[in-house]
């Protein structure tokens, strides 16, 4: 592609994110451009847009295809127990002190189609803490929400969850906590009977509750700087004195504005403690 092709591109590509902003509410100000304009030109091609301009005009005047482009630009790559050791970390070095309190609120932030999700219920359901904690899974993404409440999944990944499942200190028969069906895992309804599911945009929306442990890994990393200080922010502003921030293996709280009030916890899981 031309310089100049790929000037008026990415003009145009900021153009689109301003009226997406005014139009729907969501804010893409804040992403990491590389990332964003690769997944619009793969959207693009596989929707068979011939312009920025059909692009454009598909966008805000069919919610619709709206939703199937939110779909493509935010980021939903997601599995069950995905690093395992970071569960097993949960399981040996924070539940059992998150255990001494009688209710526990945990935020999965970014929760996706619900992968991770499920692993954490299934996390708290073995050691004895679901019935006592409410979980908030929120994403800027409503369709992969209602993904993510329905709780199926494919069947082909069965081998890879149940691998993480072991992998992450599974203590049972993991086939005991879904039915399989024509090529579906549905998982048991009752992991997420305490589960709040709630659109929430991190690049615009405040804080709502205090939480004993957010959990927001693999979603940072497609953010800019400013927007991660943000974000950051948010988290501090929604935790409890004590309390447990789970970022993922690429992500990292060192240059962050708030990083003198947390502890590293598990280095190579990227847990954090926030200081008495």
């Amino acid at each position: 592609m031309k310089v100049e092709d790929e000037t008026r591109f990415e003009q145009e590509v900021e153009e689109l994110m301003e009226q997406v902003h005014q139009q729907y509410g969501y804010d893409f100000r804040g992403y990491s451009r590389a990332s964003l304009y690769r997944r619009i030109r793969r959207f693009t091609g596989n929707a068979g847009i011939g312009s920025m301009e059909q692009l454009q005009r598909s966008v805000l005047e069919n919610s619709y295809f709206f939703e199937g482009f939110l779909q493509e630009i935010t980021v939903n790559v997601t599995e069950m127990f995905r690093d395992p050791s970071f569960f097993l970390s949960l399981r040996q070095n924070v539940l059992p002190l998150l255990s001494t309190y009688p209710f526990i609120k945990i935020w999965d932030a970014g929760c996706s189609t619900g992968e991770e999700l499920f692993s954490l219920a299934v996390l708290l359901q073995e050691e004895g803490l679901l019935d006592r904690t409410k979980i908030y899974a929120t994403d800027v993404n409503q369709k992969v929400l209602r993904q993510a409440k329905e709780g199926i999944f494919p069947a082909s990944n069965i081998s890879a969850y149940t691998a993480g499942y072991y992998a992450s200190g599974g203590k049972y028969n993991f086939s005991e906590y879904y039915v399989s069906n024509y090529g579906s895992l549905k998982f048991k309804s009752y992991l997420i009977k305490n589960v709040v599911f709630y659109p929430h945009n991190l690049a615009t929306d405040a804080s709502f509750n205090e939480f004993h442990l957010i959990v927001c890994r693999n979603v940072l990393i497609y953010f800019t700087h400013p927007l991660q200080e943000r974000v950051f922010k948010l988290f501090d502003e929604s935790m409890v004195e004590l309390g447990y921030l789970g970022l993922g293996k690429k992500e990292t709280l060192a240059l962050s504005s708030i990083s003198s009030k947390y502890q590293l916890t598990d280095k190579s899981n990227r847990i954090y403690r926030k200081a008495g």
